[in-house]
């Protein structure tokens, strides 16, 4: 699981850059795929949605800024109790397409990182000449 989100993060990125042919049958699927969701419409961003039962998630959580951690747990709390409520947002609060932002996904890709150059020399075999 340690590579997972940085191998998708990376695949998105790639599609996008180098294969044009496929970035356009991709996009206005994506734009759907999001109206369809509807996290938006909840106040949510897309990072909000990423499981923090995964430990590396957890460390990435743990290293945001203060502000950006109560801004999270403030809009996760709204979109659970909308959800109670079986209600959406008024349509002025919407979340727009600018402002959906990852804000988490650096962090977890730096954790992820971490981790794997952490594996990397702690299975480092040292031989002696």
């Amino acid at each position: 699981m340690t590579g997972s989100y940085l191998r998708t993060y990376f695949l998105a990125k790639y599609i996008t850059s180098n294969a044009p042919a496929l970035a356009k049958l991709v996009t206005p699927l994506q734009g759907f795929m999001i109206e369809t969701n509807g996290y938006r419409k909840m106040g949510l961003r897309y990072d909000d949605l990423i499981a923090e039962e995964n430990p590396i998630v957890q460390k990435a959580i743990n290293r945001l800024p203060p502000k950006e951690y109560y801004d999270r747990n403030f809009r996760i709390r709204r979109a659970h109790q909308l959800s109670l409520m079986h209600q959406l947002l008024p349509k002025d609060e919407y979340l727009s397409a600018e402002e959906d932002v990852r804000y988490l996904t650096p962090y977890i890709l730096e954790v992820e990182a971490e981790m794997k150059e952490r594996e990397y020399f702690d299975n480092m075999t040292v031989v002696k000449k």
